[in-house]
């Protein structure tokens, strides 16, 4: 019995997906989800769909797709309803408590009217008196106004905040006088004066208006999440000697001292050495593993152990795949030395980040007004 096979586009549909909402998860798991060549289409078959299927429910759950990659490569894809209910169970990003108080935060729609409300006197305001202003209006308590994105150090009021300026600016209920200075406008006073059913429905149209610079954010994010993908791949690829030098590059990169490769011959199981001063004195020893399977406790027991032979303190164990829950518990716990783990993904950021393996494909600038240009006489 032949397989049927839908391309990407169909695949993000019966998802539920938009096209590039689709395309951003399918490129990030293509390990999980690897594509049959068609001529020079990908398609993708049913177990695809049963992958993705389960990777919109944990994402569902407020889990990260860096979360959600790991704990495929840690546990496998989970296959069963029941699997799917541990995972969620024993990962959850957010617990109960924690979810209700991501709702109880104030949607865009919800903070139209009062920022306008704040601003009513007509005076300006720099971004961050009208979040404080708006918090106060509202009674948010520091907890709403302190949880963030996962992986993000934004918190989910400012970021509301600002598409909430946008829209209001942008439909002209608001208007920048001075950078990140905004003031309300006669259309502004008037919305607020306007019957409640007029109102909702122009906050509808103002819920429907888009931020160009967060498209381009999200944009932005995709191709560094692609780019991310091919790095780890190359990485995989590399010969493990220079998989070992690229490591020591970046972390002399980093400005964590001079490094070096070590001889392999009497390396002691350690395969970089930082040298965090021109003497000497304090050492930092790598360990790099071009691995695919998850690295557990064992592996990285071993390289304690290698770090207690140099009477080191202060170690990085790095791999192309990533780390097991008890390697993790373990290093947590260590008191007399130091260890970081690395990942795959993270070493690609790290290398992206500190300019390690790429280079630069194109260049865009954003440019705004500068208001105090036209200031004087």
């Amino acid at each position: 019995m032949s397989k049927t096979y839908i391309n990407q586009s169909t695949l993000s549909s019966k998802l539920g997906w938009s096209e590039a909402t689709g395309r951003k998860w399918i490129t990030e798991f293509q390990e999980f989800v690897p594509p049959k060549m068609v001529g020079k289409s990908k398609m993708y078959d049913d177990n695809a769909y049963k992958v993705l299927v389960t990777i919109k429910q944990l994402s569902d759950k407020k889990f990260t797709r860096g979360k959600i990659l790991e704990i495929f490569k840690e546990e496998g894809v989970p296959e069963t309803v029941d699997e799917v209910e541990k995972i969620i169970k024993e990962y959850s990003v957010l617990d109960e408590l924690g979810q209700a108080l991501v709702d109880s935060i104030p949607s865009l729609k919800d903070l139209i009217i009062p920022l306008l409300n704040v601003m009513r006197d007509r005076k300006p305001f720099i971004a961050s008196m009208l979040n404080k202003g708006v918090a106060e209006y509202l009674s948010l308590t520091d907890d709403q106004l302190s949880i963030a994105y996962p992986e993000s150090k934004e918190t989910i009021f400012t970021s509301r905040m600002r598409a909430s300026r946008f829209s209001l600016q942008k439909q002209s209920y608001i208007e920048e006088v001075s950078t990140h200075t905004y003031q309300i406008t006669n259309e502004g006073i008037e919305l607020l004066n306007n019957n409640n059913v007029d109102i909702n429905e122009e906050i509808e149209e103002l819920e429907k208006v888009i931020d160009p610079i967060e498209v381009i954010q999200e944009n932005v994010e995709e191709i560094e999440e692609e780019l991310v993908n091919k790095l780890v791949n190359e990485l995989k690829k590399a010969h493990w000697r220079r998989l070992e030098t690229i490591v020591v590059e970046l972390l002399t990169a980093m400005g964590y001292g001079d490094g070096q490769v070590t001889q392999r011959t009497n390396d002691g199981g350690l395969d970089g050495i930082i040298k965090e001063d021109k003497l000497g004195l304090d050492n930092i020893y790598v360990q790099a593993k071009r691995w695919e399977n998850t690295v557990g406790r064992p592996e990285v027991m071993s390289f304690s152990g290698a770090l207690d032979a140099k009477a080191a303190r202060k170690g990085i164990f790095i791999t192309t795949s990533s780390f097991s829950k008890g390697a993790e518990e373990y290093v947590e716990r260590l008191e007399s030395k130091k260890i970081i783990l690395i990942g795959g993904r993270k070493l690609a950021r790290l290398m992206i980040e500190n300019d390690i393996g790429v280079s630069i494909k194109k260049k865009i600038v954003l440019k705004e007004i500068d208001f105090s240009y036209f200031d004087g006489e």
